[in-house]
């Protein structure tokens, strides 16, 4: 007897749709998965075997082939669990359920028959959707996740015993189609209460500036200034002024999360953007991914977030890399002898650093002078390539505060709220300048469309010709401080760039000037 299973697996974070093919025959008791499985997979005779016994059902003592096609694909995981056992058990003719074979079928199964929930259920469910399937059996507890997917129709079930019960009904008749998520602004209410607010840091009104900018036009920012000046605090509070998640990047950051396993509400997608803060020993695998079958690394963790790596020049020169191309391709290939992963990565980097290894060259006090030589400052700044600093839109120094900025400060100033306003009138800008366009902030012009919508006066330019020249600017470094301006403009309420917006984006290239 044949019968025919929609399953489903990851790839990367995409779910593919995998055709379960269940072959039945006279012959020796037997049962074998082909198709280039995974040893998970293949041990997932013993789970349906002993999970069929424990549940009632009979397990056929016949030649059982279980094919996994397309073949050449490598397929990995627990979730063909669930669609073999349905096929054996249709096969063997002892469930009858209307409609089957078009279906997704995903699931693991404990020994004694219950289900388990899988990773990567959205990829798999908007897989399927795409594939023309409307109907998805699952565990129960995934089906909240399932649901996100708009115009699927759900059935979520506990254990074996449950799928037999349906047998000879069409469970899929009377459910609704999900409804998927709704529309969601550009710039989010500000219906949840940050824990940590700009309002509480006192001065530093060029640094908070600086993270408006980069907020305004997802741009890159490092922070150099010596210990105690509030670089990390500072960068702690960009989330509470960042944009929220539209639709479309909501589903995608989901499905990252989800393919790793980090999934902690199943019931909406993740609104609010990532902000990922991997530690300085972190590997080189951690960061952009790693593993026969590659996990999402940090960098993919961050996307349409921020990664914030602290004390930058603390991690190692090879680790960091490994982060010029994501940054530039917004996207990590990685391949290994059983496939080819593509995750990713486009991710706002946020980093600080101490100017020297003592911090405190360049900023000192009466207590607190500089004990490093020339060589040592040339050194510690060395572990941060050329390259690396070039893909880094704005350079900011952060002063140590003075005492009396402390004492006489009725507040830290602007708060997050102030910002997150100011933020969401410069999108409201681009969002009718870039429509119809798949670019949504300044940060991601390139080539023609950067000179279309960055042109200068003629002061301007020249102006930009003699830092070009003085500073010994790339054209990479020039490209990031036109799109500055351009993001400065918006701040502004300009449709065009003027000179001093130019001359404010040129003073952000901190690191530029000093070498």
């Amino acid at each position: 007897m044949y019968f025919k299973m929609n399953g489903a697996c990851l790839q990367g974070i995409d779910g593919t749709i995998v055709d379960v093919e269940i072959d039945i025959s006279s012959g020796l008791p037997y049962f074998q998965i082909v198709g280039l499985p995974d040893s998970s997979v293949k041990e997932s005779t013993e789970r349906v075997r002993s999970a069929l016994k424990n549940s009632g059902a009979v397990f056929p003592l016949e030649r059982i082939t279980i094919n996994l096609a397309p073949a050449d694909v490598r397929k990995e995981g627990s979730s063909f669990d669930l669609a073999i056992a349905t096929g054996v058990l249709s096969a063997s003719g002892q469930l009858n359920v209307p409609g089957l074979e078009r279906c997704l079928t995903i699931g693991e199964l404990s020994l004694d028959g219950r289900l388990r929930p899988v990773r990567g259920v959205l990829s798999m469910v908007d897989a399927a959707k795409r594939r023309g399937l409307s109907n998805v059996l699952l565990p129960a507890e995934n089906v909240r996740e399932a649901m996100l997917i708009e115009g699927m129709r759900i059935v979520g079930i506990g254990a074996v015993k449950e799928l037999m019960e349906l047998s000879g009904t069409d469970p899929f008749q009377e459910i609704a189609p999900s409804q998927g998520v709704g529309r969601t602004p550009l710039l989010s209410d500000n219906d949840e209460i940050f824990m940590e607010d700009f309002v509480d840091v006192f001065g530093q009104y060029q640094a908070k500036r600086a993270l408006t900018i980069a907020a305004a036009g997802f741009h890159n920012l490092i922070f150099i200034g010596p210990p105690g000046s509030g670089k990390t605090m500072l960068i702690r509070r960009l989330p509470s002024i960042l944009p929220a998640l539209t639709d479309e990047e909501s589903l995608e950051v989901t499905k990252v999360y989800s393919a790793a396993g980090l999934i902690t509400d199943r019931t909406k997608l993740i609104r609010h953007r990532p902000f990922r803060n991997p530690h300085h020993t972190v590997s080189m695998g951690g960061l952009v991914g790693a593993g026969s079958y590659p996990k999402p690394g940090e960098v993919s963790l961050a996307h349409r977030g921020v990664l914030f790596l602290d004390e930058l020049p603390e991690f190692p020169r090879s680790v960091l890399e490994v982060l010029r191309q994501p940054i530039e391709d917004r996207r990590v290939t990685i391949g290994r002898a059983r496939a080819v992963f593509t995750f990713p990565t486009h991710f706002m980097l946020a980093a600080s650093m101490n100017p020297c290894p003592c911090g405190f060259y360049g900023f000192p006090t009466a207590a607190t002078a500089c004990s490093c030589s020339p060589l040592k400052v040339q050194q510690y700044r060395s572990r941060i390539s050329g390259p690396l600093l070039e893909r880094i839109d704005l350079h900011v120094e952060v002063p140590r505060i003075e005492y009396d900025a402390i004492k006489h400060a009725a507040g830290g100033g602007d708060s997050s709220f102030d910002l997150r306003a100011r933020v969401g009138k410069a999108l409201e800008r681009q969002a009718l300048r870039y429509a119809g366009t798949p670019v949504r902030f300044n940060g991601e012009l390139t080539g023609r469309k950067l000179r279309e919508h960055c042109q200068l006066p003629p002061e301007g330019d020249k102006l930009l010709a003699s830092s070009f020249e003085a500073m010994g600017l790339s054209v990479r470094s020039h490209d990031r401080i036109l799109k500055i301006a351009r993001t400065i403009a918006d701040l502004a309420g300009s449709e065009a760039i003027q000179t001093e917006h130019l001359a404010e984006a040129l003073q952000y290239r901190t690191l530029d000037r000093n070498r």
